[in-house]
């Protein structure tokens, strides 16, 4: 199978880049929106990655993200529906349904999403399903929680630096529970959807199996760095009147980064492993000690 992929060079698409290069042509297909442009889709499969990541420090025009992630993405599921291409997989986020989660988050959930690359994602999904599909093409949307592999220096990363450093964790009074998703876990559900024809077209979240806290991922790292983890149970209204206090004194600590650290955001992938009929083939703690163990290299 010939696969294009958008975003190839991200650290998603090189990841599945190297995964799927053994069994498919892959070509990386560069993108980025401009008006009234039409493109021309010639391979068996578009796998769309490309888009605007939601930006933390808050810079961004509101405008990135719809034309990044709703826009172009319009186009290309358009050039999708009047090609040969029989797959069509794009990838969306959770945060196109909801920014907090207080139990678990199904597909069911109706979306609520509050931020403006939540909301672009969301309004790309609802463009792609509102098509009816021609007979023969499999359209897919995949809503991944937060994504990690060797090498990915993302939030992860700084918890992996407190904890090389011999720092305590000051968070320990905050009980969570958050879902992640390995790279290789992310990168096989794609290869299923693209060679089982009998999965059926429609949104999956793509989660690891087991939900982990951030106190256990200060003990995860603690034990790939073969240290003593060091958790203090510090007043949650203290801790919160410091985050308010780094909102105005740009401190490290803020209320956005706070919620980020300690918030609960379960994400059920219990759909997904149905329809691929296979379990997934890295466990959580698996999945994270590779993660940690990359960043000391």
């Amino acid at each position: 199978m010939k696969i294009a992929i958008t975003g190839a060079t991200g650290f998603v698409g090189t990841n599945l880049r190297e995964y799927l290069k053994t069994s498919h042509e892959i070509d990386s297909m560069s993108v980025r929106y401009l008006p009234n442009q039409q493109f021309e889709i010639k391979t068996d499969a578009l796998i769309h990655l490309a888009g605007k990541a939601h930006d933390l420090k808050n810079v961004s025009k509101p405008q990135d993200y719809y034309e990044a992630n709703f826009e172009l993405t319009k186009q290309l599921f358009d050039a999708f529906l009047l090609s040969k291409s029989s797959v069509f997989i794009f990838m969306s986020t959770v945060k196109a349904v909801a920014d907090k989660v207080k139990e678990v988050l199904c597909e069911g959930e109706e979306p609520n999403p509050k931020t403006h690359y939540g909301i672009a994602k969301h309004q790309a999904e609802k463009y792609i399903y509102s098509h009816e599909l021609p007979k023969g093409k499999r359209v897919y949307i995949l809503r991944p929680c937060m994504i990690h592999g060797p090498g990915n220096k993302g939030n992860l990363n700084l918890l992996y630096q407190l904890v090389a450093k011999g720092l305590p964790w000051p968070l320990g009074a905050f009980e969570n529970q958050r879902s992640f998703l390995s790279i290789e876990n992310l990168c096989f559900v794609i290869k299923e959807l693209l060679k089982n024809e009998t999965i059926p077209s429609g949104v999956y979240n793509v989660a690891d199996d087991s939900p982990l806290s951030t106190n256990e991922l200060i003990q995860l790292l603690a034990t790939s760095l073969g240290k003593k983890s060091t958790i203090f149970n510090l007043s949650q209204n203290m801790i919160s009147s410091i985050a308010r206090l780094g909102d105005h004194l740009h401190l490290p600590l803020n209320s956005e980064r706070l919620q980020k650290l300690t918030e609960n955001y379960v994400v059920s992938n219990e759909k997904i492993v149905q329809a691929i009929g296979k379990p997934l083939p890295v466990t959580s703690c698996d999945g994270l000690l590779a993660t940690f163990k990359s960043f000391g290299k």
